[in-house]
């Protein structure tokens, strides 16, 4: 999985990816010190794999991972040359989902581009700049279509979609609501690769007096909460410089700060949550002497095509899949302990994974 991260310079963006990649991207008060796009690779937590490594005496354990993508801070303008955010928004046309990051924190020490702290007005800032880059896109793919669209049946039907696409976004909403046809105009317009077609997280970053509560008296939570609720996007509420705190510590180190500042789970916890809830991702899980390692997927995907992740080979030549539930492994201590109490399934092609699924895929080529 692959996320962007945005957001106006000063709202806590380079800080939030520090704290959750440790990558050291510079950080400071002032617009656009991160000059080039940082990426960093972040393991996502995942307390079943260390159980199951244990019982297997596993030589390596692999969790799922997730690749952040820092991009410099955008400014109304930026897809006009203004600032630097626009040159870098090409690198974040790759993501599953865009995080992005609304200063809902006052602090006279940390200056806004803006002058003031306004959540929704932000949001609208790079909104809008997402949009004037989309267009972009659009202007250049309608330009190649018209030329053959008058003599091509299939590029006139592309060429109608596409001015669908652009009266939508000049109308100032974003392509994830657009609704195509057919099966045809679905592939046109995922092939677009739009930055607002992409399904959105919102970090709420706050000071550290609103963590414990959710943010719930926040007013500008509030109101992130609300827009996000009507555009059916995700928010968590972080504490940037908070993070960058817990990021420095040991794991038990990490627990204990945690707990003293009354929060159960830290923001990488609340994010990943956030981004397999929006993006309906789950793990299965493989387990040996060699490796164990958790592997994400879709909900909803099948068997073989849960194997193709693993190997090409084992999705072309899928015979069956042995699967236990992790918990019911654990309970029993191994393998075979779990077989003899009749807990381990042989599943064909059209079983559907569950979250937690330990499987052993049979196949042959």
């Amino acid at each position: 999985m692959k996320l962007g991260i945005v957001g106006l310079p000063n709202v806590g963006k380079s800080t939030l990816f520090n704290s959750l990649t440790k990558a050291g991207a510079e950080s400071a008060n002032y617009p656009f010190c991160t000059i080039d796009p940082n990426v960093g690779v972040v393991a996502v937590p995942d307390e079943r794999l260390k159980l199951l490594g244990d019982l297997y005496h596993s030589k390596k354990v692999t969790p799922a991972v997730i690749e952040f993508v820092d991009i410099a801070g955008l400014v109304k303008g930026a897809s006009k040359g203004e600032g630097l955010g626009n040159q870098f928004l090409s690198n974040i046309r790759e993501v599953d989902a865009i995080v992005h990051v609304v200063r809902c924190f006052e602090d006279s020490n940390v200056i806004h581009v803006d002058g003031s702290v306004n959540p929704l007005r932000d949001i609208e800032t790079i909104n809008l700049e997402l949009i004037f880059s989309d267009l972009e896109i659009l202007e250049r793919r309608i330009a190649k279509v018209a030329k053959g669209a008058r003599m091509d049946k299939a590029q006139g039907k592309e060429l109608e979609m596409l001015n669908r696409v652009k009266e939508r976004l000049e109308d100032g909403k974003l392509a994830i609501g657009f609704e195509t046809l057919d099966e045809d105009e679905e592939a046109w317009f995922l092939a677009l690769n739009l930055l607002t077609a992409k399904p959105v997280i919102y970090a709420a970053n706050v000071g550290e007096g609103d963590l414990a509560d959710d943010g719930a008296g926040n007013a500008g939570v509030a109101a992130v909460r609300e827009y996000a609720k009507e555009s059916g996007s995700e928010v968590f509420v972080i504490c940037a410089q908070i993070e960058e705190e817990i990021s420095e510590l040991e794991d038990d180190e990490r627990q204990m700060f945690l707990e003293d500042l009354g929060l159960k789970e830290s923001g990488l916890e609340k994010l990943i949550r956030a981004s397999y809830h929006l993006l309906g991702l789950m793990s299965f899980l493989t387990s040996g002497e060699d490796e164990t390692r958790a592997w994400t997927i879709r909900q909803g995907t099948k068997a073989p095509q849960a194997a193709g992740k693993i190997h090409s080979d084992f999705e072309r030549g899928f015979i069956k899949a042995e699967v236990v539930n992790y918990k019911d492994l654990l309970d029993q201590g191994s393998l075979a302990a779990a077989r003899e109490k009749g807990l381990v399934r042989m599943e064909g092609k059209d079983y559907v994974v569950q979250d937690g699924d330990v499987i052993l895929f049979r196949f042959n080529v």
